[in-house]
């Protein structure tokens, strides 16, 4: 298994629809990076959060999550409550090929603000967009920037002797083709 390039991504996207849209280069100029990098791909959170709340006094529980946990909210900045998180979704919309697996990295940028992003493995064959754990570790309240880089997906692509016996999609994963903010499943 190893780690692809940005010429391997460009080709994957251009050719696989990969990632859509697909930025190809990184946007910088008055914006937390996105993009095509060097060895991955910065994707983008979209406008459309989650905001945990305990108001409801409600009970997390991952077999049977109450979707009352959470308060709806669109627009361009979110603001996380001190110590808490809030789920969104990617800008990009990902097809992952059978032979390939991800693994997601929270950017720099948030992490030294402490604000932490967490993804799951992208698995073999999964598709959709990226459901994001963004995680505000700090006694303050904290800023998230819709349409901005949040966190870097790596590509890794297996040798091809070694491609995976059954993927994402031949299992009839619970997040397939995810098309918004998905809660816990069962």
């Amino acid at each position: 298994m190893s780690i692809k390039s940005d010429r391997w991504i460009r080709r994957m996207a251009r050719e696989h629809s990969m990632i859509e849209p697909f930025v190809d280069g990184q946007v910088r100029e008055g914006a937390i990076s996105y993009g095509v990098s060097s060895y991955g791909y910065d994707m983008r959170v979209a406008p459309e959060f989650r905001i945990f709340t305990n108001v409801l006094s409600v009970i997390v529980d991952p077999k049977n999550f109450d979707a009352r946990s959470f308060v709806e909210f669109d627009g361009d900045v979110c603001i996380v409550p001190p110590n808490s998180f809030a789920l969104a979704r990617s800008v990009e919309y990902f097809r992952i090929p059978r032979n390939v697996l991800t693994i997601c990295l929270g950017k720099s940028t948030y992490a030294r603000c402490g604000i932490i992003t967490n993804v799951t493995p992208f698995e073999p064959e999964w598709e959709g967009f990226v459901t994001l754990e963004i995680s505000n570790t700090t006694p303050l309240p904290a800023r998230i920037y819709a349409n901005e880089g949040i966190c870097q997906v790596l590509f890794f692509e297996a040798d091809n002797d070694d491609i995976c016996q059954t993927s994402y999609a031949d299992k009839k994963g619970k997040y397939q083709k995810q098309t918004g903010v998905t809660l816990p499943k069962l």
